[in-house]
């Protein structure tokens, strides 16, 4: 069965802006996906659970004690709010914390079933000793180091295909051998510094459906390949869409799901186990991404069950 990590706290709410437009990032989403999956039938209740408390122990293992703790006591600067875009407050935190317990908990079911998938996550530009862009703790390198810590992977490959590089994820894994992090991403996007990845392809404004997918098709074996995983991270963020207002690319709704269709294929075919978080959808309609997002969904049941 398909698990899927998600509790009504994804859900946060922010302020509008000074003339009362909604919050630049879409947190409706959360909300919105598992409602639709259920009420098309893709998914029922029994597919969803709710993540418990994570452990401190494997925050620390990738992020420093002094940026925990000022996270966990709401006194991080007001600069570095600024960067990472929300209000400050406990609730915000243990948002975060529930968000990366679900990706370690997937990562129990992925090995169980072959996939597992978190409705929110792919929090990439969470370093060591900061946040920005929408991340506070990164649930991916959170969930790979907890493999790692507790002998249940050797070698790790994190897929990143949202269209914002995986900066934080490189930084922090950058002397890891054991975890191989490939991020294909927006060459003129944002971040305007870019960390170094294991493998970065920077892809070119207005980049096409077939362009993309030659790429990624071309790349995804190989690394398969060459780095023989025994499990794998997916970052699957909807803004590489050409709706998206901040993706700056030209993949169409049905490209993002070939896309999604065939990084499935490549972990089933080679028993990979993988876990799922979404990453990232600025399209001016909700629905856009909502209907992205839910395509993964779609995908992996129908080539997992």
């Amino acid at each position: 069965m398909l698990k899927i990590a998600y509790a009504p706290l994804y859900c946060h709410p922010l302020p509008k802006g000074p003339n009362g437009e909604p919050h630049r990032f879409p947190m409706l989403k959360y909300e919105l996906i598992p409602e639709q999956l259920m009420y098309e039938g893709t998914c029922s209740k029994e597919h969803f659970f709710e993540p418990a408390d994570l452990d401190e122990r494997w925050i620390l293992g990738v992020h420093t004690q002094t940026y925990w703790e000022d996270l966990k006591y709401l006194r991080i600067s007001d600069k570095m709010i600024r960067r990472i875009g929300f209000p400050l407050s406990s609730e915000l935190i243990k948002r975060e914390t529930r968000i990366a317990q679900g990706t370690i908990k997937c990562t129990h079911f992925a090995q169980k079933y072959g996939i597992s998938m978190n409705v929110a996550g792919g929090t990439h530009h969470a370093f060591a000793d900061r946040g920005e862009g929408f991340c506070l703790l990164n649930d991916v390198a959170i969930a790979a180091h907890y493999l790692l810590e507790t002998k249940q992977a050797r070698k790790i490959l994190v897929i990143d295909l949202d269209v914002h590089q995986g900066n934080g994820t490189a930084a922090i894994f950058q002397n890891e051998e054991r975890v191989f992090t490939f991020s294909m991403h927006g060459k003129d996007n944002y971040p305007l510094h870019k960390e170094t990845s294991d493998l970065d392809i920077e892809l070119l404004t207005g980049t096409d459906d077939q362009t993309y997918l030659d790429l990624l098709t071309t790349t995804l074996p190989n690394l398969f390949d060459q780095q023989n995983p025994d499990f794998a991270f997916y970052i699957s963020g909807v803004d590489i869409l050409e709706t998206d207002k901040l993706g700056h690319l030209k993949v169409s709704i049905n490209g993002c799901r070939q896309r999604d269709q065939f990084v499935f294929e490549q972990c089933r075919q080679r028993n990979v186990p993988v876990v799922v978080s979404m990453g990232g959808g600025y399209s001016p309609r909700l629905a856009d991404i909502v209907e992205a997002h839910c395509n993964t969904y779609r995908v992996a049941q129908e080539i997992y069950f």
